[in-house]
């Protein structure tokens, strides 16, 4: 752990202006650039142009809408609090542009001659600072539900609180086995522990030793839950538009609207700045471009970083693209049944690792038998597993009335049942009605009787 007073370098106020106001200027470009980006490549997924018309390939378009929300009339409704009303977005947006304080850009460089990193600040806990701000960007969202007068947006606000707890707790635990492979909860540390190359059974690879790849299971955990703490489909539920309209957002418009906008799409750059930083190797170079000394040093740096962040952002919109969203109880099944469990599992497997490490568990070749065959058995049962039985479906008693929300969901009635509102109006056939009523009539049977059965027929 580094003393508090290193933790800010030794840079003049001006340098530190320029990172300020640079590092600004590039999240509200990115934004735009990325908000055309989003409808760029889901056009072309849905086989579709997208925004072509306003500027060079459309980039005019989400400056537009920009511009639209900024000058669009504010209002705010009645009887909602004020003063948490207009807290609320400011609160995400200013979370949004923090967490990059701490987020590395890239390595040393020379700025007007000095030398300076591409970073503000870099906190011994640097990690927990980023959780800790991405977790005051939620806030906003929850009291911009409770400030609204409308069940819409609580309703909104409280599945993200939801959704906060759980999959935050989720990312959090993907990132222990990082800290235990860098030994250190800062950022550039962390990037710094990646640059090393990957040895596989005492040979260099050349690889960069990414966390990614060192730590496949927690990079997965990570993936999935940064798309759930940014709300991104197919796990925006609280902004769901099938039943919540647009959820904490529905009573927003202009300028405050704009900031809620901009804070979801700087959230996706900053989850993914964190991806980046953690599991990819952060502003280093690629495979084989890391054996290149110029290609992975200054201001190299940023470019190495801005490509795979936006990558990252690709894979949003790919999910958006693809996906259906989730419905809700699934949703939360798949963060407190498996993601969390998981990622408690794969920690003690680290700490066993690092612990045989030094322990000297791994020095001869049966440690390695042992960790083959169990891997070994572990794919075995993934992929020819057996699956449990089906039970058998017991017949529909169709005496009893028929409830369909009994299970929590609507379903539709079996042959044989009829719905209490329908009681006595619209009965159900007791069986499948296989032939067509005509062709189960008498020869000749024609007029009103004929005409009679087949109606009828059709009706059940």
């Amino acid at each position: 752990m580094r003393p508090l007073e290193n933790v800010l370098p030794p840079d003049p106020w001006w340098i530190v202006l320029i990172k300020v106001v640079g590092l600004f200027v590039l999240l509200l470009v990115w934004t735009i650039f990325n908000v055309w980006y989003e409808r760029r490549v889901v056009g072309k997924m849905q086989h579709r142009l997208g925004p072509i018309m306003n500027g060079p390939f459309g980039l005019g378009q989400a400056l537009a809408d920009g511009a639209k929300l900024i000058f669009k009339e504010d209002f705010r409704p009645t009887k909602t609090d004020g003063l948490i009303f207009n807290i609320a977005p400011v609160l995400t947006g200013v979370a949004a542009f923090t967490a990059w304080a701490v987020m590395p850009l890239g390595g040393e460089v020379t700025m007007f001659g000095h030398r300076t990193h591409l970073q503000l600040a870099d906190l011994p806990v640097g990690t927990l600072f980023l959780l800790a701000i991405a977790s005051i960007g939620i806030y906003g969202i929850v009291l911009a539900g409770w400030a609204s007068n409308s069940t819409y947006s609580l309703l909104g606000s409280i599945r993200s609180t939801a959704q906060m707890i759980s999959y935050e707790a989720a990312m959090g635990l993907s990132m222990v086995g990082v800290f235990m492979f860098a030994g250190s909860m800062s950022t550039s540390q962390i990037v710094e522990s990646q640059a090393a190359g990957l040895e596989i059974f005492g040979v260099n690879t050349g690889l960069p030793q990414w966390n990614a790849l060192l730590l496949a299971p927690a990079f997965v955990i990570y993936m999935i839950s940064m798309v759930g703490e940014t709300n991104r489909a197919p796990f925006d539920l609280p902004e769901c538009e099938s039943e919540l309209v647009s959820g904490y957002l529905t009573e927003y418009s202009g300028f405050r609207y704009a900031m809620y906008f901009l804070a979801e799409y700087i959230n996706m750059a900053t989850v993914s700045g964190i991806c980046t930083t953690l599991f990819l190797g952060g502003y280093r170079a690629p495979w084989p471009f890391n054996q290149i000394h110029w290609l992975d040093s200054g201001w190299m740096g940023p470019v190495w970083f801005l490509i795979k962040v936006q990558l990252l952002i690709t894979f949003f919109v790919w999910l958006r693209g693809t996906l259906p969203r989730f419905r809700y109880d699934q949703f939360m099944s798949l963060g407190w049944k498996w993601l969390i469990e998981i990622a408690l599992a794969w920690i003690v497997a680290v700490a066993l690792l690092k612990t045989g490490q030094r322990e000297g568990w791994f020095d001869g070749p049966v440690m390695y038998l042992i960790i083959g065959a169990i891997i070994v058995a572990l794919i075995a049962v993934i992929m020819w597993g057996g699956k449990s039985e089906e039970p058998e479906t017991s017949r529909v008693d169709t005496e009893q009335p028929f409830d369909a929300f009994a299970g929590g969901y609507p379903v539709a009635p079996m042959p044989g049942q009829e719905l209490p509102e329908l009681a006595g109006i619209l009965k159900g056939s007791p069986e499948r009605v296989d032939e067509p009523a005509h062709a189960a009539a008498p020869a000749g049977a024609h007029g009103a009787d004929g005409e009679h059965e087949s109606l009828k027929g059709d009706e059940s």
